[in-house]
Order: structure tokens, then C-alpha cells, then sequence
């Protein structure tokens, strides 16, 4: 299987972590299962790539406490214009990760606020969760907004779906590459963590006692039931990260949707790709 075609948890995890995985999973489901929800909330971090070496550069940043859950995170400022737009990465992303984007809306007239979400990139800490980025989208409006778009990718996209179910505000959102069900999200993990079912199924039990809700309430097409404004759902056909069908149950429940289907670019080709970028800045700027 070429890189293009594994996940990206598969090509991130360390091997040694796999072969544990698989022993504890032989010996017990349950504590597989908490292996595997350690892992779950624990991103990988890697050195930013040559084609965000640009936004880092020329971005100002601060470090921002979030109060409601006493993290804190690296927010990136980035062009100055009256409209800004938020970007929100996905899991073990940056705030830079959408670079390419993000220069081209500071080149449409746009300021780009983003963020390192905790335990992301410059970011301190070693554990995070969808929470945590719902809480730092909330916490940054509150100081930096109104924003008059948002955009998120993958687990981005889910946390901004939610944040815009419980109240924020804007004018136009864009997800990419984002994912339906939490539930099958946890599948997915524990199948490229080579685990099994009952494990997959044990840790969104642990999941649910633990935040004290059915964690699918922060499911892509869930959220998006109460979405009202206009909002742009980008997905690739060949994205192994994230089924392409996650894409068509979300822009079914969404009152005013567009969908935009690309093949060939995968879960995170996409993000820089021209007619991706083009797509996004003109259906932002009408």
C-alpha cells in the first residue's frame, strides 16, 4: 500500500505501538480499550513542512489562556482587514496547516486567525479532544470576533459545526474532509490501530461515561441539522482518512448546503490544491 493510501494515523503511529496494541487486545479487550482511548486523545506532532514555513514566519503569535478548560493554546494572526476568517486544523494539525489558504484569503482582502489547539504543535500539553477545540473556537470569538467565515478541516470541520450548532456566529462556513459519526470514528482507529471491534466499542463506552453524554452528539450530520447559514462541503473521493459518504450525510442535513466532490487529492493533498483553494475563496467573498 503506497502512502497516498494509508491513513494517517497509520503512518504516524510508531510500529512498537501496534504490536502493543495487538498483545494487549489478546489478553483484554478492556484494557486495549484504554489503551487505545490513551492513544485516541494523544496527537502526533511532526516539524512544520517547507509550504507553512511562509505563514509561520510572517504570522504574529501568542499564547492565550481557555479559561473553561484550563488549556492553552497558539492563536496566528495572519494579514489585517476588517472581515476575518477563522481556520481550524484537524487532528495532530497546525494552525498553519492551511497555509495556502489562508495566504490566498489574505490576498482576497481577509485577516486569517487561527489557532495550534492544546497539545498541538506549539502548543503545551499531551492529551487532547474535540472539546477542547469547540471551547477554543468559543474563547476566540469572544476576544477576536465577529468572524465572517469560518473553515475546518477534518476534526476541525466537526468542532465547527458544533460551535455553530451551540450559537456562534458567521455569515459562510466551509468543512473539508470531515467526518459524520464519532462512532465510526472510533471504528476506524481501532482498525488501523489493528484492533478489534470490541475494542472500538469499549472505548466509545468509556468515551460516553466519561464526558457524560453520547459522544455522537458531536457527529458531523448531527451538528449540521442546526446549521443554517450557507456552507461549502469539500471532501475527496480517495480520502482514506475519512469516507466520502461522511460528506454526503452532512450536506443533507444542512438547511443550505454546497457540495464539492474532488478525486484524486485524498485527506490532506486537498488542502492545497488550486481549484480546492478557488472554490473556497470565491464562495467566502460573494
Amino acid at each position: 500500500m503506497t502512502d497516498k493510501k494509508k491513513p494517517v494515523q497509520v503512518l504516524l503511529v510508531p510500529k512498537y505501538i501496534l504490536r502493543i496494541g495487538k498483545i494487549l487486545t489478546a489478553i483484554s479487550p478492556f484494557i486495549a480499550s484504554r489503551f487505545a482511548a490513551r492513544l485516541f486523545l494523544t496527537p502526533f506532532k511532526y516539524k512544520i513542512p517547507e509550504r507553512e514555513k511562509e505563514m509561520d514566519t510572517n504570522s504574529i503569535q501568542e499564547s492565550i489562556h481557555v479559561p473553561s478548560i484550563n488549556r492553552e493554546i497558539v492563536v496566528y494572526h495572519y494579514g489585517k482587514a476588517k472581515h476575518k476568517v477563522l481556520l481550524i486544523h484537524g487532528w495532530s494539525g497546525t494552525g498553519t496547516q492551511m497555509a495556502l489558504i489562508a495566504k490566498k484569503l489574505v490576498e482576497k482582502g481577509f485577516e486569517v486567525i487561527t489557532f495550534d489547539a492544546p497539545a498541538h504543535g506549539k502548543a503545551p500539553g499531551k492529551i487532547s479532544m474535540m472539546p477542547f477545540f469547540i471551547e477554543s473556537i468559543h474563547h476566540l470569538e469572544k476576544i477576536f470576533g465577529p468572524f465572517h467565515a469560518a473553515i475546518g478541516h477534518s476534526l476541525g470541520g466537526m468542532s465547527i459545526l458544533k460551535a455553530v450548532k451551540d450559537g456562534l456566529s458567521l455569515n459562510k462556513l466551509v468543512v473539508i474532509g470531515t467526518a459524520n459519526s464519532v462512532t465510526h470514528i472510533t471504528k476506524d482507529f481501532a482498525q488501523n490501530m489493528q484492533l478489534n471491534d470490541e475494542v472500538a466499542k469499549k472505548m466509545k463506552s468509556y468515551f460516553d461515561s466519561k464526558f457524560g453524554e453520547d459522544m455522537d452528539n458531536y457527529s458531523g450530520a448531527f451538528s449540521a441539522e442546526a446549521v443554517k447559514i450557507p456552507t461549502l462541503v469539500i471532501h475527496d473521493e480517495d480520502d482514506v482518512d475519512v469516507h466520502v459518504s461522511s460528506a454526503y450525510e452532512i450536506s443533507k442535513n444542512l438547511h443550505d448546503s454546497q457540495l464539492f466532490i474532488t478525486e484524486g487529492l485524498g485527506h490532506r493533498k486537498i488542502l492545497g490544491d488550486s481549484e480546492v483553494i478557488n472554490k473556497i475563496t470565491t464562495f467566502i467573498t460573494v
